[in-house]
């Protein structure tokens, strides 16, 4: 029989979260390129768009404030996307980090995560 092997799926990532929808917020992925679930996310200040995390930016999207929920092509513009903003728990192992972030990048953003109520666990 052969091997399946399946991707992450949407929301795999939590560990728990608050009851209805105060952990989720729909909002809108800046354009550029296609994020996987569980991405973890910085908000870009002067628009209020959302987009994977980078430590190196001056925009606000260095500071990380959510984990996208599900998978999200923004590859051809802005899209919408939910997330994950606050009152959750999520796996370590299951989170997306940007390629090339270091060790010292990382632990920032689980700190900061936390001030969110975002617990990397």
């Amino acid at each position: 029989m052969p091997v399946m092997t399946e991707g992450q799926h949407t929301g795999e990532f939590i560990v728990s979260e608050g009851n209805g929808s105060i952990s989720r917020e729909t909002v809108t992925i800046l354009n550029g390129r296609t994020l996987d679930t569980g991405a973890v996310l910085g908000q870009v200040t002067a628009t209020g768009k959302y987009r994977e995390v980078d430590p190196a930016a001056i925009t606000g999207a260095e500071i990380a404030v959510a984990v996208l929920f599900e998978a999200v092509d923004a590859s051809g513009g802005d899209a919408p996307g939910n997330i994950i903003s606050r009152l959750a728990e999520v796996h370590g192992g299951e989170v997306v980090w940007p390629t090339g972030i270091t060790d010292p990048q990382k632990q920032t953003a689980i700190d900061q995560l936390a001030t969110a109520t975002i617990i990397v666990r």
